[in-house]
């Protein structure tokens, strides 16, 4: 969802400084790059492992923070909502897999008006573990009823394509804010695309079919 849906980069950077600022914590701009992707109790604990017994309520006032920074301004992901729209009218079935609490998922897949076009949604309070850990896309495969095999997992993080590959998926990687193809260079993701626009439902079945 992250960077694929929303270009979320600039606003949790801006909500990660927010939140350290609040509590007196360090934050230095060149920890985010790695961060992104994963559950924020466990950037937390990276981060800040002095305030491990705070991650939850830190944990709730950042996302609280980030939401209050795309309603302010909802920065979507160019041809997002074209493309997630086509795969849907193709016969795909849809899943967000998010690391973001669900009211997160929810604000996003309402500001693109794409409810209706996903068939399950999977957020980082439905599994133990974040990526890389596999779990958030293989209980998205089993709630569309998919094996992983035949899913393809859209992402902008190589922490994602990672994931993907250990839940045995393909993986797209968008070069959304922050991002270059040269950080995708250990993951290998199946195909690198500059923009959502270049992907249609028939690059996604090319690509399921060459696996």
């Amino acid at each position: 969802m992250d960077g694929v849906l929303v270009d979320s980069w600039e606003p949790h950077l801006r909500s990660w400084r927010a939140l350290a600022a609040e509590n007196g914590l360090p934050f230095q701009a060149g920890w985010f790059p790695a961060a992104f992707g994963k559950k924020s109790r466990e950037i937390i604990a990276s981060w800040w492992p002095g305030r491990a017994g705070d991650a939850e309520s830190l944990d709730a006032r950042k996302e609280q923070l980030y939401r209050e920074e795309i309603g302010r301004r909802f920065p979507p992901v160019d041809g997002a909502a074209e493309l997630v729209r086509a795969l849907h009218a193709a016969g795909f079935r849809l899943a967000v897999a998010s690391s973001g609490p669900p009211e997160n998922v929810a604000c996003v897949i309402d500001a693109l008006g794409v409810r209706d076009c996903f068939d399950a949604t999977v957020s980082g309070r439905d599994v133990e573990r974040g990526k890389p850990d596999p779990a958030v896309f293989l209980t998205a495969a089993a709630r569309v009823g998919i094996p992983p095999e035949r899913c393809l997992v859209v992402e902008d993080a190589p922490v994602g394509v990672e994931a993907a590959h250990r839940g045995g998926m393909a993986a797209l990687a968008v070069l959304t804010t922050g991002r270059r193809e040269e950080d995708f260079a250990r993951v290998r993701p199946e195909r690198v695309v500059r923009s959502l626009r270049e992907v249609t439902p028939a690059a996604v079945e090319e690509i399921l079919a060459a696996r």
